[in-house]
């Protein structure tokens, strides 16, 4: 199982519910956003390994602070996700191209960029969780780490072509807002399957 598919499974049904109920926000335009967004962070993760420095950085990270157990009781971990280090995280993992995700997983899903600032927070500390567990699993070094969000990465690309790159890079003055809807498309049929 793909770590994007092994997300949405965690995510799907309570937890989507979950986390539209905290952000006072319709549930099927919040799993669109979580929909979009998970890609959008598997892929800047896949573009910070990529230096042997950022995989070695992401694999200490991972190493002494997300084992995967946030995954053991998510409920809980949204309860206190305000507290959480989704902030710090995000800060890592999207840097100055944050704002670019929040407008086209905003334009994409339906929701304000308000509400997106308040949920990517909740999903990055998952995502980690998740890449966490997988590295645990697979006994990934650091290389090995990079290997396996390249192809995570290149799965995704292989159906939307140049898409998070395009938003990852992106300077701001194009629109990724059709696309990044595509490219949540099938992720959001499994989110929406745990309804």
């Amino acid at each position: 199982m793909s770590l994007l598919d092994m997300l949405t499974q965690q995510i799907g049904g309570a937890a989507a519910q979950q986390m539209a109920r905290q952000l006072g926000a319709d549930q099927g335009a919040t799993s669109k956003a979580i929909a979009g967004a998970l890609p959008a962070l598997v892929g800047a993760l896949a573009r910070n390994a990529a230096s042997s420095n950022g995989a070695e950085s992401l694999s200490r990270a991972l190493t002494n602070d997300h084992d995967g157990s946030v995954l053991g009781d998510i409920g809980g971990f949204l309860n206190q996700a305000e507290q959480g280090p989704g902030e710090g995280i995000l800060g890592h993992i999207l840097g100055s191209r944050r704002d670019t995700v929040q407008a086209g997983s905003s334009g994409a899903s339906g929701l304000d960029v308000e509400t997106i600032t308040k949920l990517l927070p909740m999903l990055a500390p998952l995502v980690m969780g998740a890449l966490g567990q997988q590295q645990r699993k697979q006994g990934l070094d650091a290389g090995g780490l990079a290997s396996m969000l390249n192809q995570e990465h290149e799965r995704f690309e292989s159906s939307t072509p140049g898409l998070v790159g395009n938003l990852l890079d992106a300077d701001g003055d194009g629109s990724v807002t059709d696309d990044l809807a595509r490219m949540g498309t099938s992720l959001l049929g499994k989110l929406l399957s745990g309804r």
